[in-house]
């Protein structure tokens, strides 16, 4: 029990800055009052950023703000401040741009020295107890005795950070990204690609899902072979790699090495929201039983680990547990021993530690096994002379047994927000196990969160909450929470052929237009005009991990642009990517989501309108099939939206295959509809 007196983060809920409340360092959060305090007092801010699961955030926590000496120094010389990047992604997004300007690189935990306006002068990642005192003495100092030149550099940076936000609308009247120009800079891309073990080249990797999209697009539409290969390659190492949780299901956020095998132990819900997607269109682009389990064992993870008896979806769970001395160790909870392995597996070991790499492949360190897989089922079930059935049977229930054991063993932390954007992500990979692998129990959780999101993170004003109320609702949604929602709601739509969801997804895209928009640019800002503004008013545009917040707008445009017949949607998807062009060209590696767009905007996307009484078969009959380019619309009845208006015949059922609204001669057999849009994706 901390028996230290708490700061001021006892006040507040999210997990990351409780972690902090009985820090000797007197923190603060950031909001209004702390900010007006630091204008009042003149004093320096210390803006510390990070979040739960982040290890390191840890290691700098326990060695210097858990400490008298580090207190001493930040209390009385500054106004220290906690930020949970993931509850204020928008000041995160300023200061992490402040630091890369100033040393070229980033990550957490993010430190800041800034004015007490908030201006920023020096940034530093983890710094050790030693250089931390040092360096702050010196900031100190240099601030008292000669300010001008602090206020001088904060004035230099503050303008750069204005300078690299600013996207200078293109000239072009529509897209200029054509299939030649996006070839170019794909072909760019494949030097990078690791031929053994896919992703790029070197450590650590990352899992870049979104950039896997767009790969997994180009190689079937174009027929490029390498990158066909480069996909599958990747898609099959990450989930045989000690990344992908062999015996639990879900993904950790990345590999320290090369080949997938040692994860930095985090799990979070954006990763694995968007992988359910990746994984759920590979299967059907390939038809590879793996890709299924893959998606079916991420789901069991969601719903065991990260699901909230509210009925949201939980941010994160921690790299840190307790080992069996009682230590906090990275990755304890998942990590196995063979004499460990022997007593529990017994006679199934054998088997198992060929399939699972107890060798050197899969040593971690200090006699530590992180498992993964380099055999296929057959090869093992051939060597132990089991037949391929007798084998699943076995490696099932064997998963099952190590996963009842290890949930005995002490648990990493649960940060336990509910993130408006991470669960619209969720919504659409939910929507997509559904739509490509024919999960019916994720069309069910698809559509209770989303009816969640409706009731439990909607504002009265009809918009969306950041988080959760009753966690932090004083945090109105970022455009990153409308994004993804929307795009969820979308991906539900044709998942289920539910229209509330059509409606819902443009009624929220109606307020981002009326509080997001910039009269001066086609591309919206990051924070609504309910908020105060920051040093930055800031705009999203790198796809990152997660796609950027204005890249998905531009594809919600697109498709509800051509369900709802709104061409005014359409010319504003045209008109962003037009002004994203120049960045694209530049730095192609950085704008993933924004070069499918591309594809879709230029090359032929079909509406897909399926009317009559057998409208539902024929759609489960088609969109089980990999059709990137497709926006699906099946209804049993007559409608009078757009897509249906004039389509419907009562005693018959046929398929409409549209372009911006003209449509070919009506079809009445799913396989001869598949083949025509076949043909047309490939062409």
């Amino acid at each position: 029990m901390n028996t230290r007196e708490p700061n001021n983060l006892i006040h507040e809920s999210s997990p990351y800055l409780l972690q902090h409340a009985h820090n000797p360092v007197r923190w603060e959060a950031w909001n209004e009052q702390t900010l007006q305090a630091a204008r009042e007092s003149g004093k320096l801010m210390i803006i510390s950023i990070g979040y739960a699961a982040c290890h390191w955030c840890h290691v700098m926590e326990h060695e210097c703000f858990e400490d008298p000496e580090v207190a001493e120094v930040m209390n009385t010389r500054f106004i220290p401040v906690k930020v949970d990047r993931e509850e204020r992604p928008d000041v995160d997004q300023i200061y992490m741009d402040a630091l890369q300007i100033m040393t070229g690189s980033g990550g957490w935990p993010l430190n800041i020295v800034a004015l007490p306006d908030g201006r920023p002068f020096w940034g530093a990642t983890y710094v050790r107890k030693p250089d931390w005192i040092r360096v702050l003495s010196q900031l100190s100092r240099l601030y008292r005795e000669d300010p001008d030149k602090i206020r001088e550099y904060a004035d230099d940076l503050t303008g750069a950070l204005h300078r690299i936000n600013e996207i200078v609308p293109g000239q072009a009247s529509g897209p200029d990204l054509d299939r030649q120009r996006l070839s170019g800079m794909i072909q760019d891309w494949k030097p990078r690609f690791d031929p053994q073990y896919g992703g790029n080249r070197g450590a650590p990797k990352f899992m870049m899902p979104v950039s896997m999209e767009l790969l997994l697009h180009w190689g079937f539409k174009t027929g490029d072979e390498q990158i066909i290969s480069h996909t599958r390659r990747t898609l099959d190492a990450m989930s045989a790699g000690g990344l992908y949780d062999q015996i639990g299901g879900g993904f950790s956020r990345y590999s320290v090495d090369e080949r997938w095998h040692i994860p930095h132990f985090e799990k979070m819900l954006y990763d694995n929201a968007q992988l359910l997607s990746l994984y759920s269109r590979a299967y059907a682009a390939f038809n590879n039983d793996d890709y299924k389990n893959v998606v079916r064992h991420t789901l069991a993870f969601l719903e065991r680990e990260l699901k909230s008896e509210a009925g949201g979806y939980q941010a994160s769970l921690d790299a840190d547990s307790l080992n069996v001395n009682g230590v906090s160790e990275e990755g304890a909870f998942y990590v196995w021993t063979v004499a460990e392995l022997k007593s529990i597996l017994k006679k199934d070991f054998d088997w198992f530690s060929d399939y699972y790499n107890l060798n050197s492949k899969g040593l971690w360190e200090e006699e530590k096994y992180v498992l993964c897989r380099s055999l296929t089922e057959k090869e093992v079930a051939t060597a132990h002379q089991m037949t391929l059935e007798e084998f699943r049977e076995r490696v099932q229930i064997t998963r099952g047994k190590l996963l009842e054991i290890r949930n005995q063993r002490p648990r990493p932390g649960l940060d336990h927000k509910i993130i408006t954007s991470w669960n619209g992500l969720l919504l659409s990979g939910l929507a997509d196990s559904y739509r490509y692998c024919g999960l019916h129990e994720s069309l069910e959780a698809a559509t209770t969160l989303a009816e969640f999101i409706r009731s439990g993170l909607s504002s009265p004003d009809g918009g969306l909450y950041h988080t959760m109320p009753g966690t932090t609702a004083s945090i109105n949604g970022f455009l990153e929470d409308y994004a993804t929602v929307i795009q969820g709601y979308i991906d539900l739509y044709e998942a289920g052929q539910d229209l509330r969801f059509m409606e819902a997804a443009r009624e929220l895209l109606e307020f981002c237009l009326d509080h997001f928009s910039d009269g001066e640019s086609p591309l919206l800002y990051f924070v609504s005009d309910f908020d105060e503004p920051l040093i930055r008013r800031s705009k999203e545009v790198n796809d990152n991990v997660i796609p950027a917040s204005n890249s998905i707008m531009g594809k919600n445009l697109f498709r509800l642009g051509l369900f709802f017949g709104k061409e005014s949607y359409i010319v504003q998807a045209e008109k962003m990517l037009s002004a994203m062009t120049p960045a694209i060209e530049k730095y192609s590696s950085q704008y993933s989501n924004w070069m499918q767009l591309a594809l879709w905007l230029t090359e032929d996307f079909s509406e897909v309108v399926i009317t009559g009484p057998e409208a539902s078969d024929y759609l489960e009959a088609m969109f089980r099939h990999y059709l990137p380019n497709t926006l699906f619309a099946a209804s049993p009845q007559a409608s009078d939206l757009p897509l249906f208006r004039n389509r419907y015949t009562a005693d018959q059922t046929r398929i409409f295959i549209c372009k911006k609204g003209h449509c070919l001669h009506p079809l009445n057999s799913p396989d001869k509809a598949l083949s025509v849009l076949q043909k047309t994706f490939k062409t």
